[in-house]
């Protein structure tokens, strides 16, 4: 993993790697998905001179697949020189990647490994969708190529370890050796090795300019790496004997929830307007009501608030009543029972779980109150999910497509079932985020042609507020 980068082009005083995204730095999201596959057997960090004692600490033992952490040289070619001096010379399969590059598919791992079954060298890659001219010393076009034959490179390059440590025993001769890649460095001295493209993708991004961190940070909150499908006893064995708390247990998604974590063998406190009386808007009840929890069940695992009102109409014609009932109920309560939530769930290491609305992309014509407090949710899922990662607290936020509620048939009726999405469908990737160890994240759930719920690929989208639950 090639963390070597200083971050001068994003004009920061740290390595860009160490910035945090989604309540992680760049380079735990990157290690972690390394680490996470399969084919991976052990994981090197070259990091930045002067960082190693640090990287050391941020990433300590959770990555058991960490096996060294080393220094970087000066350029991306030395830094590659140092990785093959320090494999020595037992042959094996080489990924070298982009610690920037956050947003790495397993499949991309996958088909890599794979390739160098049959070939030396691999590149990942993706069409290029802009027309690439070539300049001369005066900006004047000299040549339009392709773009049919033309692909735009990624990492990780992977290589078998002979073929990389060939190429550049002949390039070390060449004085005036020059790449951008190492793949560039096999095609140039290794002519010989053919080097095979795997796709990448398109939200395999790099973080190298200010823009790169804005769009990594909200590919992670539009997106999802959230665990796989968990059936009913793989969600038993992680959750059984915990305890969940759920405000907004009446019914819809609330009561789901609290129907599959009972199912799961958790310790269910489902509340309520409807049931136990408590409004959601009252600091002091949800205080009351978590140490209760604690008390009689030893601690509290997870907090889900699914809670929520829909106005619809103009801002300038909302009554007061409206105005306050709506950032009382959408937002000021997720901030209560995260503030009375903290405690409890830095001494469990647990999760807190809020909901949003498609609608929180961008706001609409009489929907102001409503979008602006469930845009409020996600930032504030983000903002607790960086000041909470320390202490071992998850927090996510659940974004829905219009799912069958009803909050939702109060504000527009009856509506033809199959273009609604069940509440217990949503309720389930709930709880597979609270099984999970996801944080900062915003899971987008959506239909599949077969009914079934699933979590987005990253993707910036917007959606009518409308078909939102």
């Amino acid at each position: 993993m090639l963390a070597g980068g200083v971050g001068a082009r994003l004009g920061l005083s740290v390595p860009k790697q160490m910035i945090k995204v989604a309540g992680k730095t760049i380079l735990e999201h990157t290690v972690a998905t390394f680490n996470a596959a399969s084919e991976i057997d052990e994981v090197i960090v070259m990091v930045t001179p002067g960082w190693t004692e640090r990287v050391a600490t941020l990433l300590g033992d959770r990555y058991p697949k960490v096996g060294r952490i080393l220094e970087g040289g000066s350029t991306r070619n030395e830094t590659t020189r140092r990785v093959v001096d320090a494999l020595g010379d037992t042959e094996c399969k080489l990924l070298l990647h982009d610690a920037v590059r956050p947003l790495l598919d397993q499949r991309i791992i996958t088909e890599c490994v794979e390739a160098l079954d049959n070939f030396g060298a691999v590149d990942v890659v993706i069409p290029s969708a802009d027309t690439i001219v070539t300049v001369d010393d005066e900006d004047i076009i000299t040549h339009i190529p392709n773009r049919a034959t033309l692909r735009r490179g990624q990492t990780p390059q992977a290589f078998r370890l002979s073929v990389l440590r060939s190429a550049y025993e002949l390039a070390v001769e060449d004085p005036y050796f020059n790449a951008s890649d190492d793949c560039g460095v096999v095609l140039k001295y290794r002519p010989d090795v053919k080097i095979k493209c795997v796709l990448g993708a398109e939200h395999n991004i790099k973080v190298t300019y200010p823009v790169d961190l804005f769009i990594a940070d909200k590919l992670f909150q539009l997106g999802s790496e959230s665990s796989a499908h968990r059936t009913r006893d793989e969600l038993h064995e992680a959750l059984a004997g915990k305890t969940i708390l759920v405000f907004g247990g009446s019914y819809g998604i609330g009561a789901e929830i609290a129907r599959l974590a009972r199912d799961a063998g958790m310790n269910v406190i489902a509340h309520g307007r409807s049931t136990t009386g408590l409004h959601v808007q009252d600091a002091a009840s949800l205080g009351a009501a978590l140490d209760a929890a604690a008390t009689k069940y030893g601690a509290v695992d997870a907090v889900v608030l699914t809670a929520g009102v829909l106005h619809v109409g103009p801002l300038a014609e909302a009554s007061d009543e409206v105005v306050t009932e709506s950032i009382a109920v959408n937002y000021t309560a997720a901030v209560n029972v995260a503030r009375a939530s903290y405690e409890h769930l830095k001494a469990s290491k647990g999760h807190l779980l809020l909901f949003t609305s498609s609608s929180y992309t961008r706001g609409r014509e009489n929907y102001a109150l409503y979008s602006s407090t469930k845009a409020a949710l996600v930032n504030l899922t983000q903002a607790l999910s960086e000041e909470w990662s320390e202490v071992g607290i998850h927090v996510n936020v659940v974004n829905p497509e219009r799912t069958n509620t009803p909050m939702r048939q109060q504000a527009f009726g009856q509506e033809p079932p199959d273009t609604l999405l069940p509440a217990e469908l949503v309720a389930q990737s709930a709880m597979e985020m609270i099984a999970s160890n996801a944080t900062g994240l915003v899971i987008d759930v959506r239909r599949e042609s077969r009914g079934r719920a699933r979590n987005a690929a990253p993707a910036l989208q917007w959606e009518d507020p409308e078909a939102s639950s």
